[in-house]
């Protein structure tokens, strides 16, 4: 029995301007068992919010084309339904936590009735019986009922955050996409925002994608990593084959450039340059001029996916040495 709930198979995203065409997102494959948390790491620019909007299908028009690719989603190809059956999974099968909680609320109108107004839209329940449900869930992310009826304004940054939260888990989705939820807290609320994620993880059975720069949150929230690197995953695999054996020259790198207590060094080892631009991608590997290991092999063509280990994987023609 096919226990993954979500299946991303060669999925390419374009951005066209009036000037040139941005390639955000080239031929990803992505895995999403029920009930698994995988964590989506790169730099800013990587391509990781366009594969979560692309999930919902909510990129930008007409700027964003899909050029490619099929996302099934509990049998269904998301790409070939119709807007009208979209809006019967957003919110309500695959919801989505956005970066940046002071602008995904609306203003104007409570907190209250922004988590009840998702309930209703998807169930066939009274007002009375959708607000029961929004107090309830307001108290399931540790904000009292009793705020039901304030405004986004009264809240503080990380309040905001639990509220968007509750609002993308009011109706149990089967699948959370949480694009860097904790960018914008101060540590301890992070702490605490990602102890309640996982705790209504555990609770609902959800599986999530979560997108962030912060190795140490991947580290105690998800279950695998995909290392994203110029709108390709470069290396996937368990937390374990990750954090304990990291094989791409990037991976390498983002480990190299972290902070260690323990470590004699007085200076970070940071990834020289920057990313390649999207709008001309190198011919051969996308890491090729930023990468100490790289040979004139390395510039000719794209390297292919490698499994190093059941379950690992890396796109590097050096990952057959190693």
């Amino acid at each position: 029995m096919n226990d993954n709930l979500l299946e991303i198979r060669n999925l390419a995203v374009e951005y066209h301007t009036d000037d040139a065409v941005i390639y955000a997102v080239n031929d990803i494959n992505l895995t999403i068992k029920k009930g698994e948390t995988i964590g989506l790491v790169g730099e800013t620019g990587a391509g990781k919010t366009t594969i979560a909007k692309s999930i919902l299908r909510i990129l930008p028009s007409p700027q964003a084309k899909l050029v490619s690719g099929e996302i099934h989603f509990q049998g269904q190809d998301l790409l070939q339904l119709s807007e009208k059956e979209m809006r019967k999974i957003r919110g309500n099968k695959i919801a989505m936590i956005f970066q940046d909680p002071m602008t995904a609320l609306n203003p104007i109108e409570t907190v209250g009735f922004q988590i009840a107004e998702t309930i209703r839209l998807h169930n066939k329940i009274s007002r009375v019986e959708a607000e029961r449900r929004a107090c309830d869930m307001l108290e399931l992310v540790g904000i009292p009922m009793e705020r039901f009826g304030e405004y986004p304004h009264q809240f503080s940054g990380g309040m905001k955050q639990r509220v968007v939260i509750a609002m993308a888990l009011a109706c149990n989705p089967e699948l959370l996409l949480a694009d860097e939820p904790t960018t914008a807290l101060d540590v301890t609320i992070q702490a605490q925002v990602l102890e309640m994620m996982q705790s209504l993880k555990d609770k609902l059975n959800t599986s999530v994608i979560l997108i962030t720069h912060d190795l140490g949150v991947v580290a105690d929230f998800c279950d695998s990593v995909a290392v994203v690197y110029a709108g390709e995953i470069v290396e996937r695999g368990t937390a374990q084959h990750i954090f304990d054996e990291a094989a791409h020259p990037y991976t390498l790198g983002l480990f190299g450039s972290l902070p260690k207590l323990d470590a004699t060094e007085r200076r970070l080892k940071p990834i020289k340059g920057l990313m390649p631009d999207p709008t001309n991608l190198p011919k051969g590997c996308r890491f090729y001029d930023r990468c100490p290991e790289a040979t004139e092999k390395c510039a000719e063509a794209p390297p292919e996916d490698i499994e190093i280990a059941p379950g690992h994987t890396v796109k590097c023609v050096l990952a057959r040495k190693m």
